[in-house]
């Protein structure tokens, strides 16, 4: 890597607000405000509107939808064309 091109690349902590999740690791996001880290340090803190912690799909509360009547509904509703494909 060139020398002097790059941002820098230092701990951040990432909070959820929905879920109270947060997580510490490196990026080279940063912002002004900060929040004192289980470990003792101060670090530049991002909320985000949804981490794993929150989202349906990995909460398991997401919702399964019937794909296989959605084929069946839309040639009932416009039929089918016999020979195109």
């Amino acid at each position: 890597m060139k020398p002097g091109i790059h941002p820098p690349y230092e701990p951040v902590v990432f909070r959820d607000k929905a879920g109270g999740f947060a997580f510490l690791t490196r990026s080279t996001a940063t912002s002004k405000k900060t929040v004192e880290w289980e470990d003792g340090n101060t670090y530049p803190v991002i909320d985000v509107e949804i981490s794993s912690a929150s989202h349906p799909f990995y909460t398991g509360q997401a919702r399964v939808l019937d794909t296989a009547g959605r084929v069946e509904r839309f040639e009932q509703r416009y039929g089918r064309r016999h020979g195109a494909r």
